[in-house]
């Protein structure tokens, strides 16, 4: 599959292109909720999404939290800056997600995310409208976000390709933060070749995050794939069967398969969520109805009665979050948790690294299809949270790693992930590249086709 980028770029008149598109996209948004806001561009590049926990200056950005409403930075993050410089892109809108990237489903917003290709199922989070935007658009990118698989998750329900990349290689200056150590910027788009273009353009060092390098990209192409059993115990059996398959085909494209046994890799859920909460109860403090957003009005009140009715404008799962995060980082159980689920992730590092020198790691991006809505609010959050067993592992790493579309079960697409080693991004976008010269995934929507 060719660059959309590339064909919008050498075939399309822009402003019959946006003209037909801002309409028809502004119907299909009232149902499925993918934008937050819509903008009608006023450039003539590609289309251009970007999540909205990401800074876009003078356009509100509330990381879809009431907190936040109402509050317009003064400034672009840097991703932002980086390719609106390149003037080849035309602002789209703020997607839709869970509120402040906290959910695997995109229903922890005022606004549900639909899957446009089941309107009474999850879209997937937290990047859900991102998803959702790409899946109905013939010609888009979009700037998301994954903190522990809230790139893979919704890119793997709405059918497109998602990419998350090693930690740092991406700056975060201007992203509203929900745990810094996990938290890396990635793109959705329909074709492989345009993840590697936005990544040639938004990567690099970046003096205003200290977190971000300029360390050589790699794109190493590596012929064995390892499968980690421990990661597919849960994985749904109408999904095993067809991963089954994906492999074998694989094998015939001269691919050499080894499953392995990693127990550790258990201990990357619990491990990943203590280090999340304890960062995001830090991350949550600031908003307080003083700064950011939401202001609280009545100045006479105790101080207890003033944060706490600020604090109100959460959402249920942040206030989970908050309150979890507190007591994992309080001085009486700090080592017991905190400090342990460290020690884990540096062993999982180290592990994973030995095992990705010379191979990639493969799996079913999700370990169930795309529940009904009213399926996921009756889930219990530990329910959730497993949802994420087979994206959070690369995640809690820092390692690169996208997810693509390889299969349909009924109308749903099925997706697979390729993990690499640190660096290795080019490496497994060409991965995904190369699987779409053998898979031509069909998309329900086309808005803006020619």
């Amino acid at each position: 599959m060719s660059s959309y980028i590339h064909e919008f770029e050498s075939k399309v008149k822009p402003k019959d292109y946006y003209d037909k598109v801002y309409e028809e996209l502004s119907k299909v948004n009232s149902r499925l909720n993918a934008f937050n806001v819509i903008i009608k561009p006023e450039q003539d590049g590609v289309p251009l999404s970007i999540k909205d926990n990401i800074c876009v200056k003078g356009v509100e950005s509330t990381a879809s939290s009431k907190i936040l409403r109402g509050y317009i930075p003064p400034f672009n993050a840097t991703v932002v800056d980086r390719i609106f410089k390149t003037k080849r892109f035309s602002f789209l809108g703020k997607t839709n997600m869970d509120e402040f990237g906290f959910g695997s489903f995109g229903i922890n917003c005022s606004k549900p995310a639909r899957n446009p290709l089941d309107e009474d199922r999850v879209a997937g989070g937290s990047s859900s409208g991102a998803a959702i935007a790409t899946a109905l658009l013939k010609y888009h990118v979009a700037i998301a976000e994954s903190t522990g698989g809230s790139i893979s998750s919704p890119a793997a329900f709405c059918g497109v390709i998602g990419f998350t990349p090693t930690y740092s290689v991406i700056s975060r200056y201007g992203l509203i933060d929900y745990a810094n150590s996990l938290d890396k910027i990635g793109v959705m788009a329909r074709s492989a070749d345009d993840i590697r273009i936005m990544l040639d353009i938004t990567k690099g060092k970046d003096p205003r995050d200290p977190t971000s390098t300029n360390t050589k990209i790699t794109d190493l192409h590596h012929k064995k794939l390892v499968v980690i059993d421990e990661l597919l115990d849960k994985v749904d059996d109408k999904i095993m069967s067809q991963f089954n398959m994906f492999i074998d085909k694989l094998k015939g494209l001269g691919y050499t398969v080894e499953n392995i046994s990693l127990k550790e890799i258990e201990l990357s859920i619990p491990a990943y969520y203590l280090i999340a909460m304890a960062e995001a109860s830090t991350n949550l403090a600031k908003f307080t109805g003083f700064k950011y957003g939401f202001k609280a009005e009545d100045f006479s009140k105790p101080y207890n009665d003033f944060f706490t009715e600020a604090r109100e404008e959460f959402g249920t799962e942040a206030k989970r979050r908050i309150i979890l995060g507190t007591f994992i980082r309080s001085a009486s159980v700090r080592d017991k948790y905190y400090s342990k689920s460290l020690i884990i992730r540096g062993e999982l590092i180290d592990r994973l690294s030995k095992i990705l020198k010379d191979a990639f790691i493969i799996s079913p991006t999700m370990p169930i299809l795309p529940p009904k809505i009213s399926e996921a609010d009756s889930m219990s959050p530990v329910q959730n949270y497993a949802a994420d067993i087979l994206t959070i592992p690369a995640n809690l790493c820092g390692l690169p790693h996208i997810s693509f579309p390889y299969s349909y079960s009924g109308s749903l697409p099925l997706s697979a992930q390729i993990v690499g080693s640190q660096f290795n991004d080019y490496g497994v976008i060409s991965f995904a590249s190369e699987w779409e010269k053998n898979f031509k995934y069909k998309f329900k929507y086309n808005i803006g086709e020619i």
